[in-house]
């Protein structure tokens, strides 16, 4: 036994209805726009999406975590995320992601980077058992 187990981290968010046009959710100093609205807003992230953005933000804090520890050389990251929505039932039938490397390493080292991205991911890993997902990590390639 390596001793007790370290506490579990927790997480909190507070959701509130504001109109039948819009809701808001809330977390420590930070308000994401809702779209609640049975015609849409625009201006806001639907519940689909908004799952598709927690999957692209855990990609990219993924590679934050692990950039330091691998000493890799990265200049930025871009994240593209689809999803495909069955409706009966009503779910996300599968999701493909592209996340974009600005970096020199070798393509070895993007390998363990995406492997890292897979393993240690909690929106990925929370995702993966129920949804078909299934992407890929590329280099990004400068316009000659």
């Amino acid at each position: 036994m390596n001793g007790p187990n370290p506490p579990k981290m927790q997480f909190d968010v507070v959701s509130v209805r504001l109109s039948g046009h819009a809701s808001e959710s809330r977390c420590k100093q930070a308000t994401i726009a809702l779209d609640t609205d049975m015609a849409g807003n625009p201006q806001a992230f639907n519940p689909a999406e908004l799952l598709l953005a927690a999957l692209s933000a855990c990609m990219i804090k993924g590679i934050e975590r692990v950039v330091p520890i691998l000493k890799f050389d990265l200049r930025g990251v871009e994240v593209r995320v689809h999803g495909v929505r069955q409706d009966v039932p009503p779910r996300m039938e599968s999701i493909s992601y592209e996340i974009i490397v600005d970096t020199n390493e070798p393509d070895r080292r993007l390998d363990l980077l995406h492997e890292n991205v897979k393993k240690f991911g909690t929106v990925f890993n929370t995702v993966s058992p129920g949804t078909e997902l299934a992407g890929v990590l590329r280099r990004k390639v400068e316009p000659s």
